[in-house]
């Protein structure tokens, strides 16, 4: 099939990288010039594993292109895709701007040549599939009144459930397609698309190979507005499954229990499951905040309040604070200090700071007076250009974080952090704190490497004999 793909995004980009794969021809549009001339030399503007290689490969006999135009390319095409920006407005709710500005476009560059199906692929709220459909009848009625009646298309929610870092895997080996439309037609066509993904019939590309297990994928077909809700239901309850361990991490702290091996005691439970149980420093990036506020928002506009979703927010916010809690717990006073922060990105395997813990933390940090240097893999360029007014060092390795610092905090659990030599990272450091944001080390480990080691929701029998001993020291000089 002849494939638009509006918007070259992390959405955008991997859908239209994949199906070029799987065999079709795509044309990726894009508004922002730089962003296409890149894509034309081969040079991904974001981070993505594989992507790049993806982009280059041709097994199915597709074929990918980049450019600022939009009319031929969705004049030409059988399905076209909306993958634009809906970042949030002050309310919470979703700036529809760009994907009114799409929808529009389409309309104007459609004709009577063929019958094509628009897919929401962008993250929107519920009812946007309505939405669309009446912005391309406006943007028809507008170009071609004369032809308005004999220009025919289709409408389907199309949502991603891609995790940045693996989202190439995500788009070829997905637990599930959901595709929602009104009409069979729209819905037959959008099969047919998918079908090499469905059945999964494609060689595997180099460094992404297919689960030993998977010889299907489901394609579950829904009304317009179930497709919406299920991508907006299944990122809020992500979202809270994590808050979830987050609080029972803190509980854990308080009485004692290790929350690793509560949350493996309660993942084993076929009915729960261990993905989304590590508690940490909580969760980050563009989706989960802004889809649960965009939720909130349409819950309040049909008059009620989405307690558990609110809740699921505060819970996240607070758990950043943890980590100053934690170290002033073992230095007392951060004025002065020199915290190292590893790691920038909200996840590993990505150079996407949106709502990155990272960030949150060392500005309250700076806000404190510390001092913060950091390292981050693959998103201290990206830090640069995006915060440029961010008063942190910027270091060339974890070492160079350590030398002279009064605590390390790792912050994203990158590959790379989990094999520190932490005995030599210990012995250059001025106070060998270390808070453990991600729970990567064995308590152990760490403190046998000289390390005073905190993680979240771990050993505090380790804290209480430190203290413990404090007292005693405290009490045998007076």
């Amino acid at each position: 099939m002849r494939v638009t793909v509006i918007g070259t995004g992390y959405v955008g980009s991997v859908t239209g990288a994949c199906l070029a794969y799987l065999g079709h021809t795509v044309t990726c549009v894009d508004t922002d010039e730089t962003k296409i001339a890149k894509w034309n030399r081969g040079e991904a503007p974001i981070y993505e594993p594989y992507l790049e290689a993806l982009i280059s490969a041709n097994s199915g006999g597709g074929s990918i292109e980049f450019t600022t135009e939009l009319s031929e390319a969705a004049r030409q095409s059988d399905v076209i895709f909306i993958a634009v920006g809906t970042p949030p407005l002050p309310n919470g709710g979703a700036n529809l701007i760009y994907l009114e500005t799409a929808a529009r476009s389409i309309g104007a560059a459609m004709d009577s040549s063929r019958f094509r199906v628009v897919v929401n692929k962008s993250t929107v709220p519920v009812g946007s599939g309505n939405l669309v459909e009446t912005l391309v009848r406006e943007g028809i009625a507008d170009t071609h009144p004369a032809e308005r009646n004999q220009i025919r298309f289709g409408v389907a929610s199309n949502p991603e459930f891609l995790r940045e870092g693996c989202a190439v895997a995500d788009s070829l080996y997905p637990d599930r397609i959901v595709v929602g439309g009104s009409d069979q037609t729209t819905i037959q066509i959008m099969k047919d698309l998918y079908r090499p993904v469905t059945e999964q019939s494609f060689v595997p590309p180099p460094g992404v190979p297919r689960p030993a297990s998977l010889a299907r994928v489901p394609l579950v077909c829904t009304t317009l507005t179930s497709a919406e809700m299920i991508k907006y239901a299944a990122n809020a309850f992500l979202a809270m499954k994590i808050g979830f361990a987050n609080e029972m991490a803190n509980i854990c702290e308080r009485v004692g229990a290790e929350a690793t091996e509560v949350m493996q005691g309660i993942g084993l439970d076929s009915r729960i499951g261990s993905k989304f149980l590590n508690a940490g420093v909580g969760w980050g990036g563009s989706c989960f905040g802004k889809d649960i506020n965009a939720l909130l928002q349409t819950a309040y506009e049909y008059g009620y309040t989405g307690r558990l979703l609110q809740a699921s927010l505060e819970v996240n916010t607070a758990q950043r604070q943890m980590v100053i809690q934690k170290l002033q717990e073992k230095l007392f006073i951060l004025k002065g200090r020199t915290i190292g922060l590893l790691g920038l990105a909200f996840k590993p395997d990505t150079d996407d700071l949106r709502d990155a813990p990272a960030l949150h933390i060392a500005e309250r940090l700076i806000e404190m007076g510390a001092r913060v240097k950091v390292y981050d893999p693959i998103a201290m360029t990206a830090c640069r250009e995006q915060h440029p007014k961010l008063k942190i060092r910027y270091c060339d390795s974890p070492r160079h974080v350590a030398e002279d610092a009064d605590a390390l905090v790792i912050v994203t659990e990158w590959n790379e952090f989990r094999n520190l030599p932490l005995r030599d990272l210990a012995a250059v450091m001025t106070k060998p704190v270390l808070v453990d944001g991600r729970n990567i080390f064995q308590p152990e480990q760490a403190m046998a490497a000289g390390f005073d080691y905190t993680g979240i929701g771990r050993y505090l029998r380790f804290r209480s004999e430190q203290r413990e001993a404090r007292r005693e020291a405290a009490g045998s000089v007076i």
